[in-house]
């Protein structure tokens, strides 16, 4: 079991979440904190891999229409629907920008509890 220091949190919109190298899309963001995200795929994505990333952002958020990130798949599984997988990513080499898009994100489009 692993303790997060951050909770969770669902957005509102799933965000496309492409691979930077190969441009192709890689799945939809299915929840955020500062340290990882989730993504939903119609693919299983290989794990203790280092990616980079790419998510389209909602308009107004901090300005940027882009967040481009390294992320290593932790692991994939099948989702609830089990023509989908989801996959745990954890950020590397975050900066304080990051962290406040990904906060605005979850203020401005995230789940109230």
């Amino acid at each position: 079991m692993h303790n997060r220091k951050y909770q969770r949190r669902h957005l509102l919109y799933y965000l496309r979440v492409f691979d930077e190298d190969s441009h192709k899309l890689l799945g939809h963001s299915i929840d955020h904190t500062p340290e990882g995200i989730m993504l939903i795929s119609e693919a299983p994505i290989a794990t203790d891999v280092v990616h980079h990333l790419k998510m389209i952002l909602p308009t107004g958020v901090m300005e940027e229409m882009v967040l481009s990130f390294e992320a290593e798949s932790l692991w994939c599984r099948k989702d609830i629907n089990s023509n989908f997988y989801d996959t745990g990513f954890k950020l590397l080499n975050v900066t304080q920008k990051h962290v406040e898009i990904i906060q605005s994100l979850i203020e401005d489009f995230g789940m109230r509890d």
